[in-house]
């Protein structure tokens, strides 16, 4: 389960939340895996830019604006350049400044732009299962070479809760 911040980060969650009212996370798949120590690293999933289920990008909010940092369990918008990111997320493991905004930084860092990921949100219940997808076997190569998973995890549904409800339990 997860908790959108949409006061702090209004366009990030936003363009989340019009994914799962639209149904478009429906059926995606968690595809990768990157671990970097052990109980470290982060998952991702989403629409893989699928014509059909992707939306147009959105402008980037880093988190020197946002103040919503990458600890663990923080959920953010995965992107190449800044203003790119549309129907993939990442999930934190562990906690990970580096995938923070670090205007001073030298600009070699995090791809040339030291705006790092933009984080929206954060695991509220289910980090157990975002760290077994951590631990899933990867297939070797491939476009992110022995991180992509062997068996991908379906999603099978993605829907808001009633503010205060209680989430259904699972299988």
């Amino acid at each position: 389960m997860l908790e959108v911040d949409r006061a702090r980060a209004p366009i990030t969650a936003g363009n989340f939340l019009r994914y799962v009212d639209g149904k478009r996370l429906d059926g995606v798949t968690f595809y990768r895996a990157a671990r970097g120590g052990p109980n470290f690293g982060f998952v991702q999933f989403g629409t893989q830019n699928a014509p059909a289920r992707t939306l147009p990008p959105i402008r980037h909010e880093p988190t020197s604006q946002t103040g919503i940092r990458h600890l663990n369990g923080t959920i953010s918008t995965a992107r190449f350049a800044p203003g790119t990111a549309r129907g993939d997320f990442t999930i934190s493991v562990g906690d990970q400044p580096s995938l923070d905004a670090n205007p001073a930084a030298p600009s070699a860092d995090k791809g040339g732009d030291n705006l790092g990921y933009a984080a929206f949100g954060r695991v509220v219940e289910g980090m157990d299962t975002v760290r077994r997808i951590l631990d899933a076997p990867k297939a070797p190569g491939g476009h992110f070479p022995d991180q992509g998973l062997v068996t991908p995890v379906k999603v099978l549904t993605a829907r808001r809760l009633p503010p205060g409800a209680p989430p259904t339990p699972g299988p």
